[in-house]
This record gives structure tokens, C-alpha cells and sequence, in this order.
């Protein structure tokens, strides 16, 4: 049976804070175990990183310029969107999406206000490397846990053609990014032909749903009863690649 259990009572996350030290503490009492997956919020990731930008800072390029104008936002933010991303997908009054760095796309590049800090001209960007962050860890809890677990890194993301913000796999570690189902029988004996399961995104948004968008203070969620072959995996194989991409 699958069940998602809440990391409460977790202080909210400083720059240079031992994250592993402090989700250890509190999945003791969920006595962990091989087969677990731990999902943890990009943004508790980020903010040990150190991964916050002072808007006070930022000087607007001439192309930042143009797009703040064309989408109403502040330049400063258009400008970190900008480092942020390989490319500009669809600019509109009120909305810019890109290509980012990484290789999805979502809306301002994942550079982020709400529950980042009181001060208004702090925003804070997605870890440098969520993969590798996952992969960092998910060693660290096994040096003090003994055990293995699965590491999703999950953020909210938009999706085309459909509302709402669903949860999704930015950094993975132990458990697969994407299940290749190809060759499965169905009910009926049927091979399947082109299935490919996104795995990772499904744990990630089935966790979104006990952590909550707003102040629920729930930045970390235990999923045990998840069925799959353990390997590395990453989110990285999640991205679909251009070549592929039917859709600018």
C-alpha cells in the first residue's frame, strides 16, 4: 500500500544549513528503509545552496529591457530569468516562459518570490544541479541513516495546454527518472509498444499533494510502498529531447 508520510516541524532552511543532518532527524521516526523514497521541495534545496538573488543588485540588459516592457514585469527579474534559461518560448502581458538552463520549460525560468524571504527584492533560483544535489543527498542520509534511499527533488510547474501547477521531478537520485514499459503485457496480452512511464514525476506530484503551495510548511514527504527497479536514474532523462519535440 502506498503511503506519504510528512516531514513536520522542519526549521525553515538558511544558506549553508546541513540539510542531510536535519531531514535525518526527523525520518528517524519513520524508521526509513531500502525501497523509500524521500521527496524533498526544490526550494529547501536552493536555499542551503545559497541560491538567492538581491533584485537590488541585478543590472537589466537592453534585451530585458524589451521583454519587461512586453510582459510587464520588473527588468531585474527579466534579467535573472534570462541567466536562467536557453531560450524565450512565449513572451505576453503578465507571462514569460523559456527554455531553461537544464532543459525543461516552465514559466520564469523557475525563479521564484513566495516562500523565499520577507524581503520583496529576494528571489531565489533552482539549484545549480539538482541531479547531483539528489545524488549528494542521498549519500549523505545513508552515512547517517545505514540506508538507501530514493531522492526526488520536486518543483511546481505549469504544463501546456492544461491548468494548474502539478509537482515534477527536478533532481532524482536511486529510483528511475522515466520507466520504459515497452514489451509489458496488458490485461488482454497486448505488447505494449510506446509506453514510457514519467515515474518520477508521479511520485513527485502525488507528494505535492500532502506539501501543499502555500504555507502549509511541509517541505519534505517519506513515500514507502512505490514499486520499481532501483538504478541511479536522473531528472535529466526526463527531458524530451528537440529533436523529438513536436511541439516550438
Amino acid at each position: 500500500m502506498l503511503a506519504l508520510h510528512p516531514l513536520i516541524g522542519l526549521p525553515l532552511v538558511q544558506a549553508g544549513d546541513d540539510l542531510a543532518a536535519l531531514l535525518a532527524e526527523s525520518l528517524r521516526a519513520f524508521d526509513p528503509r531500502e525501497g523509500d523514497v524521500l521527496v524533498v521541495a526544490s526550494k529547501i534545496i536552493a536555499k542551503a545552496e545559497g541560491r538567492f538573488v538581491d533584485l537590488r543588485d541585478v543590472v537589466p540588459s537592453e534585451e530585458a529591457h524589451a521583454l519587461a516592457a512586453r510582459t510587464q514585469k520588473d527588468p531585474r527579474l527579466v534579467e535573472v530569468i534570462l541567466r536562467e534559461s536557453q531560450a524565450v518560448v512565449r513572451a505576453a502581458p503578465g507571462v514569460l516562459i523559456t527554455r531553461h538552463r537544464l532543459g525543461f520549460v516552465s514559466a520564469n525560468a523557475a525563479v521564484d518570490h513566495s516562500n523565499v524571504s520577507a524581503d520583496e527584492h529576494i528571489v531565489l533560483l533552482l539549484p545549480r544541479d539538482p541531479d547531483a544535489s539528489a545524488r549528494a543527498l542521498r549519500a549523505a542520509l545513508h552515512d547517517r541513516l545505514g540506508v538507501w534511499l530514493g531522492v526526488v527533488i520536486a518543483d511546481s510547474h505549469g504544463r501546456p495546454h492544461r491548468l494548474g501547477t502539478v509537482g515534477v521531478a527536478v533532481g532524482v537520485a536511486g529510483l528511475p527518472g522515466v520507466e520504459d514499459w515497452r514489451g509489458r503485457a496488458d490485461l488482454f496480452g497486448y505488447r505494449l509498444q510506446h509506453t514510457e512511464i514519467g515515474f518520477a514525476d508521479m511520485v513527485a506530484s502525488a507528494a505535492t499533494l500532502v506539501m501543499g503551495q502555500a504555507a502549509e510548511g511541509v517541505p519534505a514527504v517519506l513515500v514507502r510502498g512505490l514499486k520499481f527497479t532501483p538504478r541511479e536514474g536522473s531528472a535529466a532523462e526526463i527531458i524530451r529531447p528537440p529533436a523529438l519535440d513536436l511541439f516550438p
